[in-house]
């Protein structure tokens, strides 16, 4: 019996139109790919391949000029609760307190809102998750950057969604607190539980290692437009280890998903400096 994917998108297509001109900009062509549920699917490719636009798509931002975007079956037609974003600028309001940043979305969703003893509770719940503990007082700018982008993933979860759509959370952060983080998201999202279990995840990286190491598979994606180029298993065991990455088989396929977009990446970065 086949297993019915948590999102599919099926031949999408993106184009972008220039308002003076008029002139149309292929962004994303004839894209197909499932996500099963509990999976944690990664999405790299070089620079401008629309790895970004289709997370969009997926989070009901945008909307594909063809094809076909569902979850659960049911086509995707806008924002929704059961998908929570992380961006890469964390989006926390400044205003607010870690603790007032968690529950913003338990006190002003649309629908049923918890009661303020069960919404003090899961916020709590989460923080603690998060390893906020201590900090719930604070403001954004008195946090550093994982704290911030630790904030924001509570937020999310916070809402209890089913999909987690991330894009390139962790790019900004120095690269120790980076390494440090992708283990703690993997703790988070519950690596170690069944898949029925854990939240659907989609990551948007440019970080290879970084796909290689949270993601169950790597999609790869070409780009001028942004095709589907492979799908590629990730066979490692789990939970997943920081002595992994100097592993044979975690170099091999950190080298393999390089090759597929190498030469695309050189051009996307260097070509246009030796025009």
């Amino acid at each position: 019996m086949s297993v019915l994917p948590k999102i599919r998108l099926k031949n999408v297509r993106k184009t972008f139109g220039a308002p003076r001109s008029g002139t149309e900009t292929l962004a994303v062509d004839d894209v197909s790919l499932d996500v099963l549920t509990g999976e944690f699917l990664c999405i790299v490719g070089p620079s401008g391949c629309g790895k970004s636009t289709l997370l969009n798509i997926i989070a009901g931002l945008e909307m594909p000029t063809s094809g076909v975007v569902e979850m659960d079956s049911h086509p995707i037609t806008g924002p929704g609760a059961e998908r929570g974003v992380v961006f890469q600028d964390y989006a926390l309001f400044p205003w607010n307190t870690v603790e007032e940043n968690i529950g913003f979305g338990l006190r002003h969703r649309a629908g049923p809102r918890p009661p303020p003893d069960e919404r003090r509770r899961k916020v709590a719940e989460y923080i603690e998750l998060v390893a906020l503990s201590g900090a719930e007082h604070k403001f954004p700018h008195q946090l550093s950057g994982g704290m911030r982008q630790r904030c924001a993933l509570a937020r999310s979860l916070a809402n209890e969604p089913d999909v987690l759509l991330m894009d390139e959370p962790l790019a900004a952060l120095d690269a120790q607190t980076r390494l440090i983080l992708q283990e703690e998201l993997l703790r988070i999202w519950g690596q170690e539980r069944r898949a029925p279990e854990r939240k659907t995840v989609v990551f948007v990286t440019h970080g290879i290692d970084e796909a290689v190491f949270l993601g169950d598979r790597v999609a790869v994606m070409s780009s001028h437009p942004g095709r589907m180029k492979e799908v590629i298993v990730v066979d490692l065991p789990r939970p997943r280890l920081e002595t992994m990455r100097a592993s044979p088989e975690f170099q091999a396929l950190t080298a393999q998903i390089w090759n597929h977009i190498r030469d695309e990446a050189y051009r996307a970065t260097v070509a246009p400096l030796e025009r």
